[in-house]
């Protein structure tokens, strides 16, 4: 019996939201152009929203350090 082929190693978890957001732009980028054979976009597609998931955890895990620096409670952002 035929061996099934090999499942293509996952992707390394981006360093920092900012390199995993430079990568989800670029990704969505390719996808929109609307130039990848259909497998490449659905695989682009997995990439893009397990970079997205990664990005909405880290927004949260600063929001939640943000609330506690501010006693439980958000506060609105000022510029001075």
């Amino acid at each position: 019996m035929p061996k099934a082929p090999a499942a293509p190693p996952a992707p390394a978890e981006p360093a920092s939201y900012e390199a995993a957001l430079e990568e989800l732009e670029q990704l969505v980028g390719r996808i929109e152009s609307g130039q990848l054979p259909l497998d490449e976009m659905l695989a682009g597609y997995q990439r893009a929203a397990r970079l997205l998931a990664f990005c909405r955890a880290r927004l949260e895990a600063v929001q939640d350090q943000i609330k506690v620096l501010d006693e439980g409670a958000l506060q609105p952002w000022t510029q001075e």
